[in-house]
């Protein structure tokens, strides 16, 4: 996909300069004045009630569909990461799986993701399967490392490792896949601020920029 890079997934200088390069690289785009831009019309389709969020009540919201297995992802994610640390309080991330079908593993860590947010950590797996993308990416057999995962954050092994081989969010999985077609997604990472949509490997000022007017214009 035109999006993609490989750069190891980090919250270090050196990988933020190189996401930074990504995106002049791979030409994402912003929407540089979000109280101008046209929000997509189905609001509904952005976050639904089951969805995964972080500060839900924020009148601002970071919507992301995205593929743990996606390198263009894993360069955001250090991004994401800042931001989040950076407006703590102040908006509300959500996360939507979509998975790609040229990733073998994507739709395995989508499941992970998953069993892991039944027991109450979605993101504690996010953060593991976005850090750790460059070793279980590539494997043949990803399932060893989900729950080398699980096991550090404390899940019910058992429980997880049953969920994910019996696919058990496949449903709520393709829920998110079938949103992101219906809101015009069709590659990750494709981020959708208060409604509008930013696509692409972005640097952290720009998010900055766009976060910055959201939240003076909610006020």
């Amino acid at each position: 996909m035109s999006t993609e890079v490989k750069i190891v997934a980090g919250v270090s200088i050196v990988t933020l300069i190189l996401v930074i390069g990504a995106a002049y690289l791979f030409g994402g785009t912003s929407a540089a004045n979000p109280q101008n831009a046209k929000p997509v019309s189905d609001m509904k389709a952005l976050v639904r009630k089951n969805s995964h969020e972080i500060n839900a009540h924020s009148k601002v919201t970071l919507v992301e569909f995205g593929d743990f297995e996606c390198p263009a992802c894993g360069a955001e994610y250090p991004v994401v990461t800042q931001l989040l640390k950076d407006y703590k309080g102040k908006i509300n991330f959500v996360f939507r799986n979509f998975p790609l079908p040229m990733h073998p593993n994507a739709l395995p860590a989508a499941e992970a993701a998953e069993a892991a947010g039944a027991q109450g950590n979605f993101f504690g797996m996010y953060n593991l399967l976005y850090s750790n993308q460059n070793t279980w990416g590539g494997s043949t057999n990803p399932m060893p490392y989900f729950i080398q995962y699980a096991k550090t954050l404390h899940l019910n092994i058992s429980r997880f490792t049953s969920d994910v081989t019996n696919k058990k969010y496949a449903a709520r999985i393709q829920k998110d896949i079938n949103d992101g077609y219906a809101l015009g997604v069709d590659a990750t990472p494709t981020f959708f601020l208060n409604g509008v949509p930013i696509q692409g490997v972005l640097p952290y000022s720009n998010f900055k920029t766009d976060i910055n007017q959201a939240l003076k214009s909610a006020k």
